[in-house]
């Protein structure tokens, strides 16, 4: 695949977006499923368990869920159940997060590549597709298609090795730590939008408060920060 269109002078090449709280406003599914699930196996989950579970993997929530509270279940059973409701939840639609449909038909209209990469399983990123719209995007890459998902960097190597592009030439962007850890991992500049753990700024990464303040202008000058 050729990447560049109308941002390949400035160095950009493509742009990685992540899904849950950055382009669709899911992060309150999962919490939900999460708390009724807990709560129907006597323990009450608290806000300051959100912030350890936000951005997955669904390993590491797993991990930290069990060991929290000591919850009578197998790992495998808790991840499947875990799932299932957030699916459920998914039937009503998955409201879009402010700025994404216009990032997106910005990117479409300057023909600048646009990759959707997920720590969700596939199975889930084929739900919420049907309220982002495929067509937005030149593929997917969910999180039971890499050997490591996020934190590690795989996801986004990979999505730039498909594109033909120089991870530092990639724009992502995320809304949780374990999504810049990732982005930064690969070497890609980051525009981090938080959705509900804190993100500091640092050296090749901007923190934006919404979706609404990234326009092209902005993606081409972070990316031509690292050529």
């Amino acid at each position: 695949m050729r990447v560049g269109g109308d941002g390949e002078d400035s160095g950009l090449q493509a742009v990685l977006l992540d899904m849950d709280g950055t382009l669709v406003d899911t992060e309150d599914f999962w919490w939900q499923a999460e708390v009724d699930l807990f709560a129907e196996l006597g323990h009450r989950l608290t806000p300051e368990d959100r912030t350890h579970v936000v951005g997955g993997p669904m390993t590491r929530v797993i991990d930290y869920l069990l060991t929290r509270t000591g919850a009578a279940i197998r790992p495998a059973d808790l991840g499947a159940q875990i799932n299932q409701r957030f699916v459920d939840l998914l039937d009503g639609g998955v409201p879009l997060m402010p700025g994404a449909e216009r990032l997106l038909n910005t990117l479409a209209a300057h023909g600048i590549p646009a990759a959707l990469v997920s720590a969700s399983h596939r199975r889930i990123i084929d739900i919420v597709l049907r309220s982002l719209g495929a067509q937005n995007f030149a593929f997917t890459v969910a999180g039971d298609e890499v050997p490591r998902t996020k934190p590690f960097p795989d996801p986004y190597l990979t999505a730039a090795a498909r594109l033909g592009a120089d991870p530092a030439r990639c724009v992502v962007v995320e809304d949780t730590p374990t999504g810049v850890a990732a982005a930064e991992a690969a070497g890609c500049p980051v525009i981090a939008v938080p959705s509900i753990a804190a993100i500091e700024p640092g050296p090749g990464r901007l923190v934006l408060p919404s979706l609404e303040q990234v326009d092209l202008d902005l993606l081409r000058t972070l990316a031509a920060t690292r050529v």
